[in-house]
């Protein structure tokens, strides 16, 4: 399994460029990449479903049932922070 993991935005941040990112993603399954754009996408959300399901274009009912997939698989999911 190969796990991307992209720096939070922030003061100093730099972004990856798509040329850059693709790189990164070869070898990792669909599955993989989209578990890994949905937790990084709460993380920036701390945690907040509603905000994070219309970031990824998703009903929160679907993320909702994403992140109980990942939970149930031992994966640590992104809490909501006051």
């Amino acid at each position: 399994m190969t796990t991307v993991h992209v720096a939070a935005s922030g003061p100093g941040t730099q972004f990856l460029a798509p040329n850059q990112i693709v790189p990164l993603l070869i070898g990792a399954t669909v599955d993989e990449v989209e578990r890994e754009l949905v937790l990084q996408t709460l993380a920036r959300c701390d945690g907040n479903r509603t905000r994070a399901s219309r970031v990824l274009g998703l009903s929160v009912r679907t993320l909702r049932n994403k992140i109980k997939l990942y939970a149930a698989s031992g994966i640590e999911v992104p809490a909501y922070q006051d």
